[in-house]
């Protein structure tokens, strides 16, 4: 009986990603193993001893392979090379979880990973935005009208090319909304619309007509259609630049700026930070600070802004009670009007994070307010 010849490293990692295929995108599967081919590539050109993923050692292999990644040229963005250590991390702990290639863990650890790179926010400046917003409508093609509807929904530039022709919405007394299928983070909104957006909306309906009916199955029912099939995101970006030269904008935009550009506008309109943030689709508050742009004068404005509020919230009254009045009833309605007047200011608050912590304090006073009670029944 022969025995089955001994897998490469090479075969190991191409076998697990067999198994990751079942769950992971197409594309997400080709990162892990460009990724993957970094980290191979630097094993077999500089120990190729290693035969064996038991062999493995955090030193020399690993703190080789990153002080490889640290000296790249041209030098590898701090996203690539997280990227690219996060991958081969959850790799190689998959395989060590497996046991059966006597694979030792910690060999990558979370130290090792280098911060993330910090962008500032791109929106278009004021001018600019309207320039090329008179220029895309002078225009008037398939084009520029769905530059125009990124402009008014803040949508990626993927879901805008996805959006299906019924995701206009009424829901009635002139309020209408897009719903915005499964995107980028797999998850699904409405991102209300005005009457100028639903206008645009409905002229790239009109424009797409004729080229629908040349379509069939699953392209008919995508909203930017053209004749020769789907609208790209390099036509859309050659539209962008030759409208904003037409415009006389001080830079080429690219289709992503319109996005900055939305959130950065919404803001400064008085939209809270978290409404943007779910008009954006995005996961945590930590994303959509990176997509706004706050200047001296929007800290100003919201500086004033909170100073007049401060003056209208009524103050926590004092208990004026003498010694002699002062009883457990007196405690309990002083308890009710600061558990009313902390859920009114509670109300007029936009930061969630405070909202939050307001309501389990005003819980904490109920909870008082009821446990005084108990005590002034069995003094009775």
């Amino acid at each position: 009986m022969t025995k089955k010849p001994r897998q490469t490293i090479q075969q190991i990692f191409n076998s697990h990603l067999q198994v990751l295929a079942t769950v992971l995108r197409p594309s997400t599967l080709n990162v892990y193993k460009g990724r993957l081919k970094l980290f191979l590539s630097y094993l077999e050109a500089a120990h190729p001893e290693v035969c064996r993923l038991s062999q493995l050692r955090r030193d020399p292999h690993i703190l080789g392979w990153l002080r490889k990644l640290h000296e790249h040229q041209p030098p590898l963005s701090n996203s690539t090379w997280l990227g690219t250590i996060i991958t081969v991390r959850r790799l190689l702990n998959d395989l060590a979880v497996s046991n059966c290639h006597r694979l030792r863990e910690g060999l990558l650890v979370l130290q090792d990973c280098p911060p993330r790179d910090k962008y500032l926010p791109k929106p278009l400046s004021p001018e600019d935005d309207s320039k090329l917003g008179q220029q895309l409508r002078k225009n008037d093609n398939l084009c520029s009208n769905g530059l125009l509807l990124l402009r008014g929904t803040g949508m990626r530039i993927g879901e805008c090319l996805s959006l299906p022709v019924d995701s206009l919405r009424d829901f009635g007394q002139n309020q209408w909304a897009i719903r915005i299928p499964l995107g980028k983070l797999h998850n699904e909104r409405w991102v209300p619309v005005d009457e100028d957006t639903c206008r645009i909306f409905r002229r790239i309906l009109s424009v797409r007509s004729s080229a629908a009916r040349t379509q069939t199955g699953a392209k008919s029912g995508i909203l930017l259609l053209q004749k020769t099939g789907r609208v790209s995101y390099n036509d859309m970006r050659k539209e962008l630049t030759v409208a904003a030269r037409q415009a006389g904008c001080s830079i080429c935009p690219t289709p992503h700026q319109l996005r900055h550009t939305y959130a950065t506008t919404m803001l400064r309109a008085g939209a809270s930070l978290f409404a943007v943030k779910e008009l954006l689709g995005h996961r945590s508050i930590e994303m959509t600070m990176g997509y706004v742009e706050v200047s001296q004068v929007d800290l100003q404005r919201e500086y004033h802004r909170a100073r007049q509020k401060m003056g209208e919230f009524p103050a926590i009254p004092k208990i004026t009670q003498s010694i002699e009045n002062l009883g457990i009833p007196t405690l309990c309605q002083s308890l009710i009007k600061a558990h009313h007047l902390m859920e009114m200011f509670r109300r007029q608050l936009d930061d969630e994070q405070l909202r939050r912590k307001l309501a389990r304090l005003n819980n904490r006073l109920v909870k008082i307010s009821s446990e005084l009670s108990q005590l002034d029944k069995a003094k009775k």
